[in-house]
This record gives structure tokens, sequence and C-alpha cells, in this order.
């Protein structure tokens, strides 16, 4: 049984730790102010002349207990932990990403997992493409943004100039360029170049700056092949040897190098799946396909159908989820503090699905091509919501 975390507003989170980086950098107030980050002010970041924070796609905490059968890969990283933050809920990139691109809490931002209803549009896109499951879509990628999304970038609310680091098979899409407004973009090809492009603008004359990199490899390694891998250990061994590499190189620069995470990981088994599909007499009480996560997903009932949608699922399912009224997530302080954005309600639907130890929940679509996930994410255990807190004062 896996212990559960919720997400940590108050000065233990994420969302914290971008709230000490945007005073740090003189940004622009947002509504509703979050508290700084305890374990790292925003006076201590204040004082360098570069803020660099590096977000590492998947790194759990628990990969820097030394109980862990792994860990030893990361002893870079490892020498400067400060400590751990929480994700935001759910713990997933789109949402937690998202809160590193934005400064904002999944409650302002209203991002809220991989496929988003989105009601201005009238479809499901998976939201960092922007691409529709298993329709037709109604606009090109480069068309939807302004008609989504209505938060600044990060990086435009600051009064130091940004520079933003991002694999070059994402920095052009979209998405990206709608939320790094206002920042330098450097697309790179490997994580050595990434560093070294880090330590050029440490070193370079000029102004303070903020400069941020986002290096996704093992996310990606874990989703494939499973957080304990060999692929994903040896993508992480190889990642923190650069690191240590980055911090030679970039030393007497007069910076602080954060780096944390957007979530954890756990592995699913195939038999703690379950297809939702297979059970056509729960499908037929949607309104839509479901919305979400693996781990976490959204569901929209009309409401006569509401009390046997809810009675037929914890019959059914009740070892494998809780299943929760997305309003009462809302009024507990899940997605972060209120006001809610106006788009918050109906993206979450009527009832979200939280999966249990490490059950996982799909609900193919005909025609719809299926695939495996060993590691997944976006769920409330401590391996998905602990992420490591690194910093270093070079």
């Amino acid at each position: 049984m896996s212990t559960t975390v919720l997400p940590d507003y108050s000065g233990g989170g994420i969302v914290n730790l971008l709230q000490s980086i945007g005073v740090a950098c003189g940004a622009t107030p947002t509504h509703p102010a979050y508290a700084q980050c305890h374990a790292l002010p925003a006076a201590q970041l204040a004082a360098a002349r570069s803020i660099v924070c590096i977000v590492i796609d998947g790194l759990g905490e628990q990969r820097f207990n030394a109980q862990h059968p792994n860990a030893r890969d990361c002893p870079n990283l490892a020498r400067h932990r400060l400590g751990g933050l929480t994700s935001v809920f759910p713990s997933t990139t789109a949402s937690a990403v998202g809160a590193y691109m934005t400064g904002l809490a999944p409650a302002q931002s209203a991002l809220i997992g991989w496929r988003m209803y989105l009601q201005e549009i009238g479809q499901t896109l998976a939201i960092l493409p922007l691409t529709p499951r298993c329709e037709v879509a109604k606009h090109t990628p480069a068309e939807l943004p302004p008609l989504l999304f209505d938060h600044p970038s990060f990086f435009s609310r600051l009064q130091r100039p940004s520079v933003v680091f991002s694999p070059r098979a994402i920095a052009a899409s979209p998405f990206n360029v709608w939320h790094t407004r206002g920042a330098e973009v450097i697309a790179y090809g490997s994580a050595d170049e990434m560093f070294a492009g880090l330590v050029e603008r440490m070193h370079a004359p000029g102004p303070p700056r903020y400069l941020y990199a986002y290096w996704g490899d093992l996310d990606t390694a874990a989703h494939q092949a499973g957080t304990d891998s060999e692929l994903a250990r040896a993508t992480l061994a190889a990642f923190d040897a650069a690191f240590g590499r980055f911090l030679a190189a970039a030393a007497g620069s007069d910076a602080w190098v954060v780096a944390s995470a957007d979530h954890g990981f756990i592995d699913a088994p195939k038999e703690r799946l379950i297809a939702l599909d297979e059970h056509p007499d729960i499908v037929g009480l949607l309104e839509r396909p479901l919305c979400g996560e693996r781990r976490v997903a959204y569901a929209c009932v009309a409401a006569a159908q509401r009390a046997e949608f809810a009675a037929k699922l914890r019959q059914r399912f009740g070892h494998a989820l809780d299943l929760q009224h997305s309003a009462d997530l809302i009024a507990a302080g899940w997605y972060g503090n209120a006001p809610a954005h106006p788009k918050l309600a109906s993206r979450i639907g009527d009832f979200a699905l939280v999966m249990k130890d490490d059950w996982t929940l799909v609900d193919w679509q005909p025609g719809e091509k299926r695939h495996d996930m060993i590691g997944v994410h976006g769920g409330i255990s401590a391996a998905e919501m602990r992420v490591p807190l690194i910093a270093v004062r070079l």
C-alpha cells in the first residue's frame, strides 16, 4: 500500500519555489499570491546575478532515499539536495511544467492533465501537442493558444531578462511558444548542449538574468521501460555526470542553480489496469470519453445519471479508485488556492477518479491506437508527488 501525499501550496511545493524565483526577479504579482518556498526564499536567490532553474522531468525524491536500490545513480545531484517539495495536483507534466512556465497553480492556470475537454472549442485535446483524441481537428495547433489560454507566461512577468533552454523537438511547438513569451528560446539537442548553453550565458557579461532549462529524457525512459529499469538508470546517471561537469564549468559565475522536477513515478502492472471500455454499462453513462490521466481521470455525467454512475463505480472498482466529486477537490484546495480560474470546473468534469496504490485506468475508443505504459504518474502517491529540491550557490 502506498502513502498518499497532497500538494503543499503553503511553502513546500513547486509553486512556492516559483514564487521565490518570481519575487527575486521582480515579477509582477498574481492573485492569489502564494507563499515563498520555505527552504529557498527570494532574498537568498536575489543576491545572485543569475538564477538558473533546471526541471528534470520525472525525477522523484524517492531516488535520493539511501534505502532506494538506485540511490547511487545521481551523486552530483544528491550532494546538493536541500530537501523535497511536492508537485501540484495532478502530478503530471501538463499541470506541473505548466506551473514552471506560468508561475501558477493549476487552480489558476486551469492546466489539469494530459487530456483536457475544452468547452470553448467543444473538443478534447492532448494539451501539450494540442491535438484532438479520435476526432477531426477543428483548429490547427498554432491557432489554439489564444483561444484556450489567458494567462501570461512566467517569463513575461519578470524584470530580469529570461532565456529558456528547450529540447529541439518541442521548442517551437505552439504550446511552448505561447508559454515562453517574454523569453529568448534556445533549442538544444542533448543535455551536454543544454549545459554548455547555460554556462555560456552564466559567464556572459550583462544584467542579472533568469535562465530556465527543461530536460525530458528521464520521463521518456521511465514511461517506456519503467522507473527502475536499466534504461532509466543509465539515462539519469548520464545526466548526473553532465550536471557535475556543468557545475565545475559554471564555478565563479555568481549564480544560484536550482534543480527540481515536475513529478515522480510509479510502475503500473498490466494486471492492475482497468479498461473501462470493457464495461459498456458504465461507459454508457458518460457524456463524453474520460479526460485527464491514467492515474487521475475526469468523468462528465448527466445530472440524472450521476447517482447510478457513482454507485456502479464504487461497487465495481472501489478497491482500485476513490471516486471524488470534482467540485469538492477545488474546495479542498487540491488544485491550489482560491479563487479558481472560471474554466477550471468545466475542465475537470463532475467526478475525479483518483486511482489507489498502483492501479491505472484507460477507456480506449474505437479505432484508437493502444499503447502500453510501464511508468506512470499523475496520482497522489508519495512516489509521484514528492520531488527533490537541489540548490547550489556558485
